[in-house]
């Protein structure tokens, strides 16, 4: 434990969350290896691994059919998905701030007196280092009276205390969730006689079908262990009502939850752990914390956004080959679910290779936002500006996040040339770069590869329920293999391309 509180304090947290990502994906990778598929031959290894760093991620870009893995191989995506999800990844650091600001609390009792204790910097910029503090105490001027010291030391402590429960709110929210959730799934499914038929007819096991699709919505993944996602399910609006809460509470509006569960929690038990991060949430170094204020006008963008997406999915596919078979309220249910996966859970029930090219440019506009994208019409604290103009060489001198992007889709467009002349239709450049800005924003939609549209017939062709990306060369999913890297890091880098004037 030792040192992995040196690692979190010493080490930047990219390269710890990039080590992170790239360990569980190597593991991954070797599990579905080992393990056997439900299908006599087994995928190549690197789809094995594109399987394994998209569930890693959260990306659900498919280059194998979801059915061809066994139940126990679903059982470790189902993990995958787990510990890359937002929730469980940023819990983690809750849990190390809290033991730092312990081992800072006593290191710093150790080597101090009651007096000419100096201000203990922020937890995420110290040095765990003995020697340093001693010489931070011989050097330090400290005027303060004995009672301040006391009241610094209680604040501190109220601080670590507040960020250690903040943690287990998390993690309790977290699992309280996904058990409500497959519980009632589960019952759904056991009840409603379509929707068993569907999973008896595939094999696939209810309670795995279950656990798997609430821990891939709620951390906004998308994998589905059916070979269609949810396509085959689009008639039981029932199922989809039941899973559209966790695509927004573990993605856009996990957030107010959290601010909403802590505000209960405050006024149910009168702890003053809760109240202190109500105040003070811009000091507990947790990304998804918000004032009250800003947690409404994320809650006004998230609809306002959902509601532009539905009146133009509803005005162009209402009555499309995608609504087919579907009455009036299972097209509304089926639209409302559809624009939600959108930003950014990846879970769908329509073909995207039948949808309008203008609804199509929406979701890539859609999915490169990302989560939080808030419409803030207030005034900034002068403090958190002049942090934002304080901004480093190294920041300056990144390209922008959309800079990146159409290097990516430019260098897969000269790695899929060949295809590109030969299959026009399928490999478009609007396809692909629905597919980049998808893996991007770890989402996994895709228009999918369809042997109609080949110019060319060919007579060995055959559909799969895959993306476009699966048929990609070796090169072409290696390089989306890093943009899912990317887009599953790129909060750190959000201030990129600062250096850039186009005025």
């Amino acid at each position: 434990m030792s040192f992995f509180r040196v690692l979190a304090v010493r080490v930047s947290p990219f390269y710890l969350e990039l080590f992170y990502f790239i360990l569980m994906s190597v593991l991954g990778f070797l599990g579905l290896k080992i393990l056997k598929p439900r299908v006599p031959v087994a995928p190549s290894n690197l789809d094995l691994f594109f399987t394994s760093v998209s569930a890693a991620t959260v990306s659900s870009m498919t280059a194998v059919e979801m059915e061809v893995f066994s139940n126990s191989q679903l059982i470790l995506m189902t993990f995958l998905m787990f510990l890359g999800g937002e929730g469980f990844t940023s819990m983690l650091g809750l849990f190390f701030s809290s033991s730092n600001l312990y081992q800072k609390q006593s290191l710093k009792n150790r080597v101090t007196t009651t007096h000419h204790i100096p201000q203990v910097p922020n937890p995420n910029h110290i040095e765990i280092d003995l020697v340093s503090l001693k010489k931070q105490t011989q050097l330090g001027v400290d005027d303060r009276s004995d009672s301040d010291i006391v009241q610094d030391d209680k604040l501190s402590e109220l601080k670590r205390r507040s960020v250690k429960c903040l943690g287990f709110v998390v993690l309790g929210s977290i699992m309280a969730l996904h058990l409500v959730g497959s519980g009632l799934v589960s019952t759904y499914i056991s009840i409603i006689p379509s929707a068993r038929r569907v999973l008896r007819n595939k094999g696939i096991s209810i309670q795995t079908f279950s656990v798997f699709t609430i821990i891939s919505s709620f951390a906004s993944c998308g994998f589905v262990p059916t070979n269609e996602n949810l396509i085959v399910f689009k008639q039981n609006s029932g199922l989809l009502l039941l899973i559209l809460p966790f695509v927004y509470l573990g993605n856009t509006l996990y957030a107010p939850f959290l601010r909403l569960l802590i505000w209960v929690l405050e006024k149910v038990m009168k702890r003053e752990e809760f109240t202190y991060i109500q105040k003070n949430y811009k000091e507990m170094g947790y990304d998804h914390l918000f004032s009250g204020v800003h947690c409404w006008l994320l809650v006004a963008t998230v609809f306002g956004f959902n509601l532009i997406q539905f009146v133009l999915f509803c005005c162009t596919e209402w009555n499309s080959e995608n609504m087919e078979g579907l009455n009036n309220y299972q097209k509304l249910i089926a639209s409302l679910f559809q624009i939600s996966n959108v930003r950014h859970a990846g879970e769908y029930i329509l073909d995207f290779s039948q949808l309008s090219s203008a609804i199509l440019v929406l979701f890539v506009a859609m999915m490169y936002l990302p989560p939080y994208t808030t419409f803030l019409p207030i005034r900034e604290d002068k403090n958190e500006t002049k942090k934002r103009i304080k901004t480093s060489v190294k920041e300056y001198l990144l390209f922008s996040q959309l800079s990146y992007l159409v290097v990516f889709i430019i260098l897969i467009c000269i790695t899929e040339s060949k295809s590109i002349k030969e299959d026009p239709l399928n490999f478009s450049v609007l396809n692909i770069t629905l597919e980049v800005i998808s893996a991007y924003g770890n989402v996994g939609f895709s228009t999918g590869y369809s042997c109609k549209r080949q110019l060319k017939a060919d007579g060995n062709c055959r559909d799969l329920w895959i993306g476009l990306s699966g048929k990609w060369s070796n090169k072409g999913k290696f390089l989306l293999i890093v943009v899912m890297f990317f887009g599953r890091l790129k909060k750190y880098n959000m201030r990129g391309g600062q250096a850039w004037d186009l005025s």
